[in-house]
């Protein structure tokens, strides 16, 4: 495991920053931390991701540059040390076509991208929960309160890392009224989203080891659980390179303009343009995300009033 890990970091191989940086949310994750510096031959970095596991709470450290060290803390620690491969784009062909696509903006981004991997964590539990507060709010608002649910239901993650927080533990956050998590901005159908994911750890191994398709057929059936959720997940999780969040603020415009010159878009017009490239759709999004092919901004930027001061 170590020579694999040491092979997919080296700089021709994978973007090793880059392709981790989906399992951040936001640069003041309590779970996941990543931090790098340089590029190409001279690219150093250290990620460092303490989640539950189905062998219980666990710890892993990569860190990558002249050498390679890898380093597991806690009891779930060796599950999330065999999982780093594939977290690192273990199982993703490289070789998807984009480079010679017909549209430019698509072709140049996997040019400049084309060390970028799509990794598949397994963990469908701890993706789904920063993704659900995610649902119909800034990110930055996301971000805080994510970072504010784990200080106040997770515990201290393995290992001798201070401020490092596990995601709150199953039967924790199940049990967890909605009115508590209303104090964080959380309101409650956004709450009830997370009891219910909480409700079936079981199950959320299961399908985050299935095939994609299994997984988002199955994740259909939980309530709070919607297209935007899934497409969000399923990529950072399953390794899906088809992935679409449906339902984005920001993705339907971003190809619209990227792919047809078009200011603004439709969830129907997105998914048309991105019809040649089905199968890698999620990672001509992400691809054009990373290229910086943003849509136009029109009008003054609105005013974000904290949920819990409602």
């Amino acid at each position: 495991m170590p020579a694999l890990t040491e092979g997919l970091v080296r700089p021709r191989t994978t973007d090793t920053a880059t392709t981790l940086s989906w399992y951040c949310h936001g640069r003041s994750d309590p779970t996941t931390w990543l931090r790098a510096m340089g590029r190409g031959a001279s690219a150093s970095g250290e990620f460092i991701r303490a989640t539950i596991t189905p062998e219980g709470p666990g710890t892993i450290e990569l860190k990558w540059g002249p050498e390679t060290t890898i380093r597991r803390f806690g009891p779930g620690g060796d599950w999330l040390a065999a999982q780093l491969p594939a977290m690192l784009g273990a199982n993703d062909n490289g070789d998807h076509g984009l480079e010679s696509a017909p549209n430019a903006a698509i072709a140049e981004a996997a040019r400049n991208h084309r060390t970028l991997r799509i990794g598949a964590s397994g963990d469908l539990y701890h993706e789904l929960l920063p993704t659900i507060i995610e649902q119909r709010i800034t990110a930055g608002e996301a971000h805080r309160q994510w970072t504010a649910l784990c200080r106040l239901l997770g515990e201290p993650a393995p290992g001798p890392f201070s401020g490092l927080y596990l995601p709150p533990e199953p039967a924790v956050l199940a049990q967890t009224p909605s009115w508590r998590l209303h104090r964080l901005g959380i309101e409650r159908k956004r709450a009830e989203a997370l009891a219910t994911v909480a409700k079936h750890p079981t199950k959320m191994w299961a399908w985050g080891a299935a095939m994609p398709d299994e997984a988002r057929m199955k994740l259909q059936v939980l309530r709070g659980v919607g297209q935007w959720t899934i497409g969000k997940v399923l990529g950072p999780v399953c390794g899906d390179p088809d992935a679409v969040p449906v339902g984005d603020f920001h993705f339907k415009n971003m190809v619209s303009w990227a792919l047809a010159a078009e200011p603004r878009g439709t969830d129907e017009r997105m998914l048309e343009l991105l019809a040649p490239y089905a199968g890698q759709r999620g990672r001509v999004v992400r691809l054009l995300g990373l290229g910086g092919h943003g849509a136009p901004r029109f009008g003054p930027k609105k005013r974000i009033l904290a949920m819990q001061s409602w």
